[in-house]
């Protein structure tokens, strides 16, 4: 069977031939470690994590090389740091053991190779150095940029004109730019913060120069592929190419770039202006009333194909969970087959379509092929045992003595607060609601945008 790809860069759905069948390597950019990873995180760690799975399949376990990196040194862990009045140590540490216990959770293997930042900072000065001797990149007031103009192909991956890209990279003036598309490579620090010698003065890389330089580190010049969100298109992915190529004097950086979509909670873009952005964390420990089970979570998000935009509802999560449920009865007391069934294969082979794979299980619950299923789900990363799948209920029992007036009041009242963006009193509104054992569903209107609030009662 041969497995096919989206590739971003060609814009084609294309046979993936590796480089070398016998060491076939994929890096995918991992979390800035500064906070905990959020649902919209979680979903490129899901949508790899069942390629990788595929890969080892396919090519064998000890055949494949994923790289998934940390990075634990950026303006936004400098920040959060100073809030917390932490050292900046403590709190990288503390936020990857979290990410690492989520992601776990969620049943995701962990990738060959987990490379940090800051232990390549010797390479990343060396391929900058490189850029500045090939012409690509100089230095300014203490800072390394590279310059944009003198790469012929920028621009390739996210087919971007000149001024889109402008707008999308958000680009910040300095006068000491001699274009102002050009990124920074390296920049100066101040005593206070993070840094290291370098032939500029004492300093730290920028964010872009950390993936090229640990992909570089792990994988070589040039590997299979380079994963992530469609978010990470540009800039950060089209810088990496600019970098890597320009430094290399190759034609790619990676021969295959495969994206996933945005993920949005029950119909709008997740922000905590909205407050409606939700971390695996808490999903896991409890959101609406319940702690639900990472296998639950994982299902939600394999229902949707990875390329197209995922629309997290609480309903599809309560239909996720029944589903697995009931799949789970059928596995009970079954030893799973040796492989799972071609079909099964076949339809993850075709650019990942997770949820052919699904209605392909359907049909082996439907049939009462326990064997069967069990091989499949384990291949996807699901464990198979109900016991993983039992919801811990975080509230206090709801059933009795539900005042529905109040709960109405106070559902208007966080609509109220949301209309004068009063974001505080709507999320302590919403707590309040949830205490009481209330499943809050936003939903908007399609044709006036007008968000309306239904409530029910956990179950």
């Amino acid at each position: 069977m041969t497995l096919s790809l989206t590739n971003t860069l060609t814009r084609k759905k294309e046979a993936f031939a590796p480089l070398d069948p016998s060491d076939v390597r994929m890096y995918v950019c991992g979390p800035t470690v500064y906070d905990y990873a959020h649902i919209g995180n979680a979903r490129p760690v899901i949508v790899f994590d069942v390629l990788y799975r595929l890969l080892r399949h396919l090519y064998g376990a000890d055949h494949v090389k994923y790289v998934r990196n940390i990075t634990d040194v950026d303006d936004k862990i400098m920040a959060r740091a100073a809030d917390e009045g932490v050292a900046i140590d403590d709190l990288t540490k503390r936020t990857a053991d979290q990410y690492h216990a989520d992601m776990a959770a969620l049943g995701a293997l962990p990738p060959s190779v987990e490379p940090r930042a800051t232990e390549h900072i010797d390479r990343m000065v060396s391929m900058i150095e490189r850029l500045i001797e090939k012409g690509f990149a100089y230095e300014a007031e203490g800072h390394v940029l590279f310059n944009v103009p003198k790469d012929a192909d920028y621009g390739k991956l996210s087919g971007r004109s000149t001024d889109e890209m402008m707008a999308g990279a958000r680009v910040e003036v300095a006068p000491y730019k001699k274009d102002p598309m050009d990124f920074v490579l390296w920049k100066p620090s101040e005593a206070k913060d993070p840094g290291w010698e370098s032939p500029w003065g004492r300093g730290r890389p920028g964010w872009h120069i950390e993936c090229s330089a640990m992909a570089e580190a792990h994988l070589g010049d040039t590997f299979d592929i380079h994963g992530g969100g469609i978010d990470l298109c540009f800039p950060h992915h089209e810088n990496e190419i600019a970098q890597s190529t320009c430094a290399h004097g190759n034609d790619v950086m990676a021969r295959y770039w495969v994206h996933n979509g945005y993920l949005q909670v029950e119909g709008e873009k997740m922000s905590k202006s909205l407050g409606n952005f939700i971390t695996v964390n808490d999903l896991l420990e409890g959101w609406q009333g319940y702690g639900w089970p990472g296998e639950a979570l994982r299902f939600n998000m394999l229902r949707t194909h990875y390329r197209q935009p995922l629309d997290w509802t609480l309903k599809g999560l309560d239909e996720s969970h029944k589903t697995l449920w009931d799949w789970y009865g059928v596995v009970e007391g079954a030893t799973a087959d040796e492989t799972p069934p071609a079909e099964v294969i076949d339809a993850l082979s075709d650019d990942l379509n997770t949820p052919k794979a699904i209605a392909e299980l359907h049909k082996l619950a439907q049939a009462k092929q326990g064997g069967a299923l069990l091989a499949s789900l384990q291949f996807m990363g699901f464990s198979g045992e109900r016991a993983k799948l039992e919801r811990r209920s975080t509230e206090a029992d709801a059933s009795g003595g539900v005042d529905e007036a109040e709960i109405e009041s106070l559902v208007a009242g966080r609509a109220a607060a949301r209309k004068a963006k009063d974001f505080a009193e709507a999320d302590r509104i919403r707590d309040e609601l949830v205490a009481m054992g209330v499943v809050l569903m936003d939903r908007k209107d399609p044709e006036t945008g007008e968000v309306r609030t239904d409530w029910e009662l956990a179950r």
